[in-house]
Order: C-alpha cells, then structure tokens, then sequence
C-alpha cells in the first residue's frame, strides 16, 4: 500500500510540475516575442525618424555630405539592429532608392536567406508605402520568421518605408537561459514536493498497517497495541476510535468467557448433585428413611436448572433484535401491588414489612406488562433474598414528568460493596457470593437491564447508604394525552 501511494503521489507530483513548466515556457515565450517584437517596432520608428529627419523626400539628399552626422546615426542604427537582433533592415523612399544593412545577416543566418522573397518583400513595402503598418509571423523550415515594416513620414505624407526582419532562433536563444533556470527550479520543487509526499505518506499509510495488522490479530483472539496517534485529525479520530473498539472487543472476550466459565459452573453443580444422588437411589446406598429428603434434593436442583435455562432464554430472547415488544396501557400501580401477593409467601416466611409508596393510587404506564412484571418480580426476589429477617422494603412509583414514570426498589439488607458495584448488571456476577444466602443465579439484574433498554430506558443502582436501591423508567400514558404519548413511545 505504501509503494503504490507514494508511486501514485510521485506521479501527481511529477504531472503538476511538467503542468506547471509548460504553462511557464508557452507563457514565457510568447512575452519574449511579444517583447521583442514591441521592440523591434520602437526600433523600426526610430530609423524612420532618422530617415525622415536627414532626407528631404529622398534618399538621395540623405546620403549627401550635409546629411553627414544623420547619416552616422542611421548607420550606428542599423548596426545596433543587426548586433542586438540579428535581424536585416530595409530603408526604401518612394522614388525606389533602398539602403539596406543585411548583406552580413544573411551570410550568418541560413535561415534568413531561406526564407528571404523579394515579393514578399516588394508587397509588404507596397503596403506600407500606403500608411499601414505591418506586423508579420510567419512559418520558416526551422520556426517562425518575424517581419516588422512601419512608414516614415515628412509633412503628414508617406515618403519611405522601413523593413525589418528576424528568425525566431534569435528569440530562443534570448530565452535559453530562462529555460534552464525554470528547469532546475521545476526539478528542484519536483524533489521537495516528493521528499514531503514520501514523509507524509509514511505518516499516513504506517499507522493504517499498524492498525491493520492489530485487527489481524484482534480476529485471532490475540491481544493487540492500540493505535498510536498521529497529529492529523482524521487519523487520530480514526485510532481514537479503533482503540475504543478494541478495549471493547477485549471486554467482549473477557465477559464470553466469563459468561462460559459461569455458566459452565452453574451447569455443572446442579448437574452433578443430580447425578450423585440418582446414582446413590440406584445403588441403594442411601438409606430407605433419606430417600424421600434426596428425592426432594434433586427435585430442588431439577428446578434450578429449569430457572438457569429459563433465564437463559429470557435473557437471549430479550436481546434479539427481532423481538417484538407488546406494549398496552395498565396501571403500574396495581402491577406492583399483584408482584407482592405473589411473593408474599416468601416475605411472610422472613417476616418482611413491605411498604408501598404511590404518588398516586393509579399511574398508567405504556408498556410489555408480562416483561415490566418480570423485572418487579426479579427485583422484589433479591430484596427478599438479601433482607434479614423482619427488614423492610419499599416499592415506590412517582411520576418524573408528563412522558415518564420512576419505580424505585429499596430495601435495609446487606447492600452491595463499591467493588460489585460495577458489575451487578453483568450476567451471572454475584455480589458478595461469601454472603449470599440464597440460590441465584445471577441472571436477575442482567434480565432486567435487558428489559428496560428493549423499552428505551435504563435502570441503576442508587447510592443510598444503607441497603440496595434500585431505580428504572418507563413510559408514563397520560390519559389527557394518551394518544399522543403512545405514538412516541412506538416511535
């Protein structure tokens, strides 16, 4: 991945420099010409000054010994033409007299003298002796050829005309050092792009392996390293992230096996006390007057194994997705009154004062009832099972606000250590095992936070100080508003 992303990002680099040095030789060279053109002009006028300034209509006169200093300067003119442009010039007037300056530059440029038409010549004169001023490109065999012609004049009228031409070579060879220079810094730009690309490519594509190889081995059930962070934004959001998931895949693990080992032991105790005393009644070892108490033991286990299997499937039913909550208007009020009749046996047997605290005599809940009777009766077990004898617990119900209802569960047992705290919703975690009188399984709690998420809301541990509290919502149905509640709690 790194080779292609770095050969992938040499090569962008690559094109945008190329780009970017063309853009900058078409651009160059058409200001050299266009300067040197603009530049042949101004010289083209300046002779024709001088051809107007030394010559009274005709050549002839500007020849003469009185023209003598205007003759030098004319002179000096077409040199300077011919050194600084390689370029021939033609000075004509009306009368046909000519004086020209290109015998050397033609001797010097073959180009020139290839493409040098005497009636290219005669018609571009012919044009200019009219008042026009011409301004010329065309193809040559080794490039464009550049001709400049403007007339000069005496007294507003047209009296001669001047003719200046050169090949393009000269213009390139102007700007051969530009090139060179543009060259090396294109080539120059070109490395420090790609040395960046390369760095910030490996700052890129490294982590990503990194973090591909911890998924390899996430996959495998293997510990990995987290992601490290990396100072870009996205990347760092990206580990942020993948670390998260991690320390949640780990926790996942973690609680599977837990969740095997538990069950595995939950399973294997009733199992093998099942299995002891069976075995026992069959060899007739255990004695005629303990086999109605060993009956009753097994009987005991049997239905331990039917509450962890019932629990188990409760608990898988509750977390699938396709499960379909039944939800109706009951009074949550009355529910909670029916949970402690049908615990009272057990509540009678340790003596336990049940308290019942409603705001109101009848609050209406939206809900699956058969699930929320589930989770009260699930809740009133463990107070049962972890108040002493003649405790107290208390069931109350308050309205929250206008959509919800709070159902709080609290009894002066033993409570539950800071330590448990934390994984009292865990399934098959026992608080405080060392001192739990009773039989469970650790399926309760875990069934009732499964439950109550299904219905979209939660349920926590209070931090009373004395005993365990418990605290959950619910949807509230409003009678003034019923209908309007019941569709937000579909929704």
């Amino acid at each position: 991945m790194l080779t292609r992303l770095l050969a992938m990002f040499t090569a962008i680099v690559l094109l945008a420099v190329l780009l970017m040095l063309v853009v900058f030789a078409v651009s160059s060279r058409q200001a050299q010409i266009d300067s040197r053109v603009n530049a042949l002009k101004v010289q083209a006028y300046d002779i024709a000054y001088l051809a107007s300034a030394g010559a009274s209509g005709a050549l002839d006169t500007f020849w003469g010994f009185g023209a003598s200093a205007t003759r030098q300067m004319m002179e000096r003119k077409l040199r300077s033409v011919y050194e600084d442009y390689a370029a021939y010039c033609l000075v004509v007037d009306r009368t046909g007299r000519v004086t020209s300056y290109f015998s050397q530059v033609i001797a010097q440029h073959s180009e020139l003298a290839s493409h040098l038409d005497a009636q290219d010549i005669t018609r571009t004169l012919a044009l200019v002796l009219q008042g026009e001023e011409v301004i010329l490109q065309t193809s040559g065999l080794s490039g464009p050829m550049f001709t400049v012609a403007v007339p000069w004049k005496q007294g507003g009228s047209v009296v001669g005309a001047v003719y200046i031409q050169t090949a393009a070579q000269t213009i390139q060879a102007s700007y051969a050092s530009i090139w060179r220079q543009a060259g090396l810094a294109a080539l120059l730009a070109f490395l420090v792009a790609a040395a960046l690309a390369i760095y910030y490519t490996r700052r890129l594509v490294v982590p990503l392996g990194n973090m591909a190889a911890s998924a390899k081995l996430m996959a495998r059930g293997l510990p990995a390293a987290p992601a490290e962070q990396t100072g870009f934004r996205e990347l760092d959001e990206l580990a942020s992230s993948f670390n998260h998931m991690s320390r949640q895949i780990q926790d996942t693990e973690q609680t599977r096996r837990a969740f095997i080992a538990n069950l595995s032991h939950e399973l294997r105790s009733p199992m093998t006390s099942i299995q002891g005393f069976v075995q026992g009644l069959l060899d007739r070892t255990v004695p005629e007057a303990d086999r109605e108490q060993t009956l009753r033991i097994v009987l005991d286990e049997t239905k331990r194994l039917n509450h962890l299997v019932s629990g188990l499937l409760t608990l898988s039913r509750m977390e699938a997705p396709e499960h379909q909550l039944k939800k109706e208007r009951f009074n949550l009020c009355e529910l909670v009154r029916r949970v402690v009749i049908i615990r009272i046996q057990a509540i009678e047997d340790k003596g336990i004062k049940v308290d019942t605290d409603f705001e109101q005599e009848d609050m209406f809940a939206l809900a699956d009832r058969e699930q929320i009777e589930r989770v009260l009766i699930n809740l009133l077990d463990n107070a049962i099972r972890f108040t002493p004898t003649r405790g107290r617990i208390t069931l109350a119900v308050r309205g929250l606000n206008r959509r919800t209802l709070q159902v709080t569960v609290s009894d002066n047992g033993l409570g539950i250590s800071p330590h448990d705290a934390p994984h009292i919703f865990d399934r098959f975690y026992k608080a405080e095992q060392s001192h739990s009188p009773g039989e469970g399984v650790g399926l309760g709690l875990a069934i009732c936070r499964a439950i109550l998420e299904r219905h979209g809301h939660s349920i926590r541990l209070l931090d009373t100080g004395e005993g365990a509290s418990f605290q959950f919502t619910l949807d509230r149905f409003d009678e003034k508003n019923g209908r309007a509640h019941a569709a937000d709690s579909a929704r």
